[in-house]
């Protein structure tokens, strides 16, 4: 029987994209790319290229001494244009590096297999992983190396690989499954050398039945590895759900996933590692999904990182229409851009061109006290007495009504039937309320 969690909800998973194997556009030659020194959460990278210097792929282009960081590595060959602020998905003005694609691919000769990894210390393999510039590539983008580096006292059993990518649209992490089975089980092997006597998971959902099969054969004859195939539902991705999912534990409030002595990690995560020790590459490269009605050939399209979004756009054929909106990443938690001139960075998974009914989101009605945005919450909250609270401009109680363990999953404005704006009002308190504990 498949594993799964309380609550959640069933969207209309709409994955036509899913039997499209990979697109690689790798050798697309496009003139200028843009490298956002902030790429991760933790401190932002320090610039280590100027303005007419000659870069190389792999180059290290960003770095910072910071423990909680990850570097920048340049995926072309050519001159740096310039450093300059530049728009991100998340609608911020990040420093970056601009550099002139001179379509030559040339690469650093420092790029090599770590072919005697198995006797490397663990720290050695940790800083291989940092070093590469390896992060949570499922959206958070928490450097790979730092949660590999759980507390002493934090006691860590089982290490989790999330293949359940529960977004609608979303098909990347199910075409890598199918495609790249091998490299996610030596990557999970390199992990399993770094958490010593934990078991690893391979959780995947019960909707992608030639990615299960394909991660079953892979994981055949290595001890210490296994598939869970957990149920259809959302948000199964979720970090502490898939935990209380397969290992029926409970995160505690507060807490990280090392409290309930799991680490999770997403499949292209464990591929970048796998390319990392392996191969000797850093990340530099991501697999989108194009998908929309407004796009001529959706796909899952494998891209530097860098690539502007309306270079995607050229690469999928162009529009049918004018989309109505476009969304970074899946539509319950992807964010709505305006401007096509931001660059793919680590954490994108998808780009979503909608039609205008694609798009269409009924207007706000009043609460009718149905009880289906609490029904449904993966965390069990009440989002209707939080949205009260923003409404009121009650900070306090927010917090007081557990506002700030909200996982912005969407899952109560999407089952709402009166389409109130709930998950967009307790993101928003809940984003100052944050910054304000970091200050």
């Amino acid at each position: 029987m498949a594993f799964t969690f309380k609550r959640g909800i069933h969207p209309t998973e709409s994955k036509l994209t899913e039997h499209v194997p990979i697109i690689n556009q790798l050798s697309l030659n496009e003139n200028e790319m843009v490298f956002p020194l902030t790429q991760h959460l933790g401190a932002p990278c320090q610039p280590l290229v100027a303005a007419g210097d000659k870069v190389l792929i792999g180059q290290k282009i960003g770095d910072n001494d910071a423990f909680v960081c990850a570097p920048v590595h340049s995926s072309v060959s050519g001159t740096v244009k310039e450093i300059r602020t530049n728009l991100t998905i998340g609608g911020t003005m990040v420093n970056s590096v601009v550099i002139e694609n001179d379509g030559e691919f040339l690469e650093c000769d420092n790029m090599n297999p770590h072919d005697d990894f198995e006797n490397y210390s663990k720290e050695e393999i940790l800083k291989i992983i940092r070093e590469a510039g390896v992060v949570g590539l499922g959206g958070a983008g928490f450097p790979t190396h730092v949660k590999l580096s759980p507390p002493p006292d934090k006691k860590v059993d089982t290490v989790i690989i999330n293949g359940c990518e529960c977004e609608p649209y979303l098909t990347t992490d199910n075409r890598l499954m199918i495609e790249e089975s091998e490299q996610i089980v030596e990557g999970l092997s390199v992990i399993l050398k770094l958490v010593e006597g934990a078991i690893g998971l391979i959780a995947i959902e019960d909707n992608k039945p030639e990615a299960i099969a394909a991660l079953q054969q892979a994981c055949q004859g290595v001890s210490g590895i296994e598939v869970a195939v957990v149920q259809t539902k959302y948000p199964q991705g979720a970090e502490k759900q898939l935990i209380n999912a397969v290992t029926k534990r409970e995160v505690p409030s507060g807490g990280l996933p090392a409290d309930a002595g799991c680490i999770v990690n997403n499949v292209d995560t464990v591929i970048a590692i796998q390319r990392a020790v392996y191969r000797g590459r850093p990340l530099m490269r991501k697999v989108v999904t194009i998908a929309g009605g407004a796009i001529n050939n959706p796909g899952n399209y494998k891209v530097r990182i860098g690539t502007k979004i309306n270079d995607l756009v050229k690469m999928a054929g162009g529009f049918k229409e004018n989309p109505a909106k476009v969304v970074v990443g899946g539509p319950m938690m992807g964010t709505a851009i305006f401007d096509l001139n931001v660059p793919v960075v680590k954490t994108t998974g998808g780009v979503l061109f909608l039609t205008a009914s694609e798009a269409y989101i009924p207007p706000e009605e009043g609460c009718i006290r149905c009880g289906e945005c609490v029904n449904h919450c993966p965390i069990g909250l009440i989002p209707i007495e939080l949205n009260i609270d923003v409404l009121r401009g009650n900070s306090e109680k927010f917090i007081k009504h557990n506002g700030l363990e909200c996982i912005e999953c969407g899952s109560c404005s999407y089952i709402c039937p009166a389409k109130r704006r709930l998950a967009q009002s307790i993101r928003m308190v809940r984003k100052v309320e944050l910054a304000k504990k970091k200050k």
